[in-house]
């Protein structure tokens, strides 16, 4: 990283042990939207990290990117949530859109001023994106959408939603018929209800509903319809490689309340992580913490090289949130009876931890990529 980019990293850290800790247990607990710690981050320029100038101050690279997620995500996951959704479009309007679209929309999104979210997923669809069934039909200058959506993080307080739909239902391959919309909130847009959740609290994820909903042709993203579906998943590389990033601040806080509650509790006559069994526990933590931070980071360098990285996200994403897991799990077991309660910060860790698994396409099918990949490259790397 730059200089600068250190800088920041260091201004998050610091925001996160100051501001977020102390905070964060009972935001989390009553499911408060955290205004004061948002606004803090728009002060800090983190909503406009992926975007070039003469939008924003200027982009950082995706390494920086993914350390200043990591932070995030040390403190409270959510916060990391709060920038994901909005910076994969930030991303796809300066990669794709028109002149007139990142003109309108890239100098608010910079500042936080306009946050956006992304809708993909469909109540019935999951991650076969292929067969979603939100269309939106031509009408002269307009399209006219109808269809659904669901977890969609952000879409209450977002002005602008990154909207993946079908805008040739009929295209063979199908692929080919899908596009990306702009879509502002309007009569015909409504957000339906928010998801109650295990984990992930203080941000909204919520269902959306399009009922004969009017966008005009400006906000299809690049102008030309049937090219959404690879826009988004040049795009996804980096959500990927961001959603991995939580991964490993999250499985970071856990393992440092791991190895902190290991030297204060005794047990026999000895610090706990003198057993061994607590002490194997603190090794295999910290060994699959140490690979899934170089597997990320290989990601955002392969990503910041231009180079197509959906295999080295995919393996990031993939290895990163599985060892987010079972990390989080072997945090509570550490901590014995008081990792099960909510005094605790290892509970929320763990209750955090399994959307990961799930987010910015599951696991399963991570590994699909990653095998298509392997058998397209036939070689991991030069």
């Amino acid at each position: 990283m730059s200089p600068e980019e250190k800088t920041l990293v260091q201004t998050v850290r610091t925001f996160v042990d100051k501001k977020v800790k102390p905070v964060v247990w009972e935001l989390e607990a009553e499911n408060t939207y955290p205004e004061q710690l948002i606004d803090e981050m728009k002060d800090m320029g983190i909503f406009g990290l992926l975007i070039d100038e003469p939008y924003s101050p200027g982009r950082v690279s995706a390494t920086a990117f993914a350390m200043v997620t990591e932070q995030l995500a040390r403190g409270w996951m959510s916060l990391a949530g709060a920038m994901g959704g909005h910076s994969v479009v930030s991303y796809l309007i300066g990669q794709f859109g028109t002149d007139d679209q990142k003109q309108r929309y890239l100098p608010q999104m910079a500042t936080g001023e306009l946050r956006s979210s992304m809708a993909l997923t469909e109540p019935g669809g999951g991650s076969d994106l292929q067969a979603m069934r939100t269309v939106a039909r031509r009408d002269g200058d307009e399209w006219v959408v109808t269809g659904s959506k669901t977890w969609i993080t952000n879409a209450r307080r977002a002005g602008m939603t990154g909207l993946l739909c079908k805008t040739d239902p009929n295209a063979q391959p199908a692929h080919t018929g899908v596009s990306i919309l702009l879509a502002e909130k309007a009569p015909g847009f409504q957000v339906s209800r928010d998801l109650p959740k295990l984990g992930y609290r203080g941000i909204e994820t919520c269902e959306l509903v399009f009922d004969d909903y009017r966008v005009t042709n400006e906000n299809l993203l690049g102008g030309t319809p049937g090219r959404g579906f690879a826009q988004m998943m040049r795009a996804l590389e980096v959500g990927r490689i961001q959603v991995a990033a939580r991964a490993v601040g999250l499985a970071r806080a856990a393992f440092e309340e791991a190895v902190t509650y290991a030297q204060e509790r005794e047990a026999f006559g000895r610090q706990i992580w003198r057993h061994q069994s607590v002490g194997n526990y603190l090794a295999e933590m910290a060994t699959s913490l140490h690979a899934a931070r170089a597997l990320t980071l290989i990601a955002a360098s392969n990503f910041d090289s231009g180079k197509r990285s959906d295999l080295e996200a995919g393996a990031a994403k993939l290895f990163a949130t599985e060892m987010c897991v079972d990390v989080c799990l072997k945090a509570m077991r550490v901590h014995g009876g008081y990792g099960y309660s909510k005094e605790f910060n290892v509970e929320r860790y763990f209750r955090d931890a399994p959307l990961l698994l799930i987010g910015e396409g599951t696991n399963e099918i991570q590994k699909n990529v990653i095998a298509r990949q392997v058998v397209e490259r036939r070689q991991l790397w030069e």
